[in-house]
């Protein structure tokens, strides 16, 4: 596990290593989230990869009858 130090600015560097890894790029969007005392950075991806990534995926849903009107 990496340390980072937060900065005056309470800024933080991402470690080469975890931005290789996620494939981070400079000026890249970043959604920020506190999630059980602990804060949590997930990266803005473009619509278009997400293309294909639900292949194969059963799209059949039952529904009950009230949905059916």
């Amino acid at each position: 596990m990496d340390a980072v130090t937060v900065s005056p600015k309470y800024q933080v560097v991402i470690p080469q290593k975890i931005r290789e890894q996620m494939k981070v790029k400079p000026g890249q969007k970043m959604h920020v989230i506190a999630y059980d005392n602990m804060v949590v950075f997930i990266p803005v991806r473009p619509m278009k990869e997400a293309r294909g990534s639900l292949k194969g995926i059963d799209t059949n849903i039952e529904r009950e009858e009230e949905d059916h009107v």
